[in-house]
């Protein structure tokens, strides 16, 4: 009999009541409200880290372009010029095979890659207009351009 009664005990005692299962669910909403705002903007930081990455490989390419042919691509060859032969403008001579890239990438936010040769700025001008995709902006929205990290090392 005695057995009987604490395994009653045990099963009326095993789990939660409801105003710990209240608790417990208060202190996790404060969490969520404190770590979510924090852990959302990080996406937005990696598509900017992204988009130098993106544009750093476009440099080297253009570099590597200028290299085998004396000048960069114009504007009107654009970088196109890096995944197929131009036809139009300056021929490049020395134009390899499977080109300088195999695809042009499009920036984190789906959108072309700004070029100009020649430059205000240097030989040629690389931006990608951030997450709004217009010219200006803060924060995501702002530009990110080549002569940024030019003038950074400086």
């Amino acid at each position: 009999m005695r057995k009987q009664r604490n395994k009653r005990r045990c099963k009326v005692e095993s789990g939660f009541t409801l105003i710990e299962m209240l608790v417990v669910i208060a202190i996790l909403g404060i969490l969520a409200g404190l770590v979510v705002p924090r852990i959302m903007a990080e996406p937005d930081k990696a598509r900017v880290v992204k988009a130098k990455m993106q544009m750093e490989s476009l440099t080297t390419a253009l570099h590597q372009y200028r290299l085998d042919n004396g000048v960069y691509p114009d504007t009107a060859q654009g970088l196109r010029a890096l995944v197929e032969k131009p036809t139009s403008g300056r021929i490049p001579r020395n134009y390899p095979q499977r080109g300088y890239m195999d695809s042009l990438p499009r920036d984190p936010w789906d959108n072309e890659f700004i070029y100009t040769q020649p430059g205000r700025h240097g030989d040629f001008d690389l931006s990608c207009l951030g997450a709004d995709g217009v010219p200006g902006g803060e924060g995501v929205n702002k530009d990110i351009n080549n002569w940024d990290e030019r003038e950074s090392r400086r």
